[in-house]
């Protein structure tokens, strides 16, 4: 599938729930989201079904992301189920890794590829804050779990806020020196509740990078499918550290993907509110083709790129937690 700037689509990120089991400050208002009730969203069928169809149409990677999927049960159903599907072989899942340690095991044996943790803190009581209530020991027992299931390589997401968690940057990149993970640095954007939000607290990649390297130098590297990420190593580190600015430079002309939200809408763009519904067609009986058409639709109409500023002029009507991570 290629859209109209000869982008090729075929990369699917689903969310299967937008409850949360934290409720991280740049993600949500303090008071949380109002859930969607569980009818409301997709079931495993019908979300299996949509994923048959867009592998028709050449997706060949698969995300699940939420809110936190491994709250919503059963989730080793949907991960074995998309692993049958001919056409999709890779299948990812991001998490806040607090369930991690518990489910490890059983979604690498359902056919899951790896995880991507997002980890904004290393020091238990900063964790806390950012989560509102989260133990980081917990996650950092499931990243450990993870890595034994096989589920490699597995990354680490940061998102650096100046003032707030950017002195530890340098020890974020540090835990490339010692173990074989993939940790990555992602620009503060304009999502979750408006008070969060402020210029001041977003770090330009570049900056970030910069932090890093006081470390040692970074050396490029290339990863294989290695997505919106930079990716860079220290000298004999068996790790990369990545960059993913989506502000500062952005990436839209490689794009490669759809979104999939919860309650059935598919969005062309994680920076745009133009969403097309799924669910209503699929409730009232309508045929594959029909599903095909509006996906193909998705895809004609996936804009040139997003205009968003360090500025942060944009603010989502949907926090992160309900279009999916």
């Amino acid at each position: 599938m290629n859209d109209p700037f000869g982008r090729t689509i075929d990369y699917l990120r689903i969310s299967v729930t937008d409850r949360c089991n934290l409720r991280c400050i740049y993600c949500m208002p303090s008071e949380g989201v109002s859930p969607t009730r569980f009818k409301e969203i997709l079931s495993y069928e019908e979300i299996i079904r949509i994923a048959r169809i867009a592998s028709s149409l050449g997706v060949r990677k698969v995300r699940i992301t939420g809110g936190e999927p491994l709250a919503r049960k059963n989730i080793t159903y949907l991960i074995s189920s998309l692993k049958g599907i001919k056409g999709i072989d890779n299948i990812s899942l991001t998490t806040n890794g607090v369930l991690l340690e518990k489910y490890a095991d059983e979604i690498a044996q359902a056919g899951l590829n790896r995880v991507n943790v997002s980890l904004d803190s290393l020091k238990p009581d900063r964790y806390a804050e950012i989560t509102r209530g989260g133990d980081v020991n917990v996650v950092l027992r499931g990243i450990e779990r993870a890595e034994k299931a096989g589920l490699a390589p597995v990354k680490i997401n940061m998102v650096a806020i100046r003032g707030f968690n950017d002195n530890e940057i340098e020890a974020f990149a540090k835990i490339t020196l010692e173990k074989p993970y993939q940790v990555r640095f992602i620009e503060f954007m304009p999502f979750g509740a408006k008070e969060i939000w402020k210029p001041e607290k977003y770090i330009p990649a570049n900056e970030i990078k910069s932090i890093a390297e006081k470390i040692a130098p970074l050396t490029p590297v290339r990863l294989r499918k290695s997505g919106p990420a930079r990716y860079f190593r220290f000298e004999g580190a068996p790790g990369v550290v990545g960059f993913i600015n989506a502000i500062s430079h952005q990436f839209c002309d490689e794009c490669n993907r759809l979104r999939l939200t919860a309650d059935g809408k598919l969005r062309p763009c994680l920076f745009s509110e133009t969403e097309i519904d799924l669910k209503t067609p699929i409730r009232s009986s309508a045929s594959d083709s029909e599903i095909e058409r509006l996906i193909k639709l998705a895809i004609e109409i996936k804009p040139a790129s997003h205009d968003i500023t360090c500025e942060g002029k944009f603010h989502s009507l949907r926090p992160m937690s309900k279009i999916g991570g």
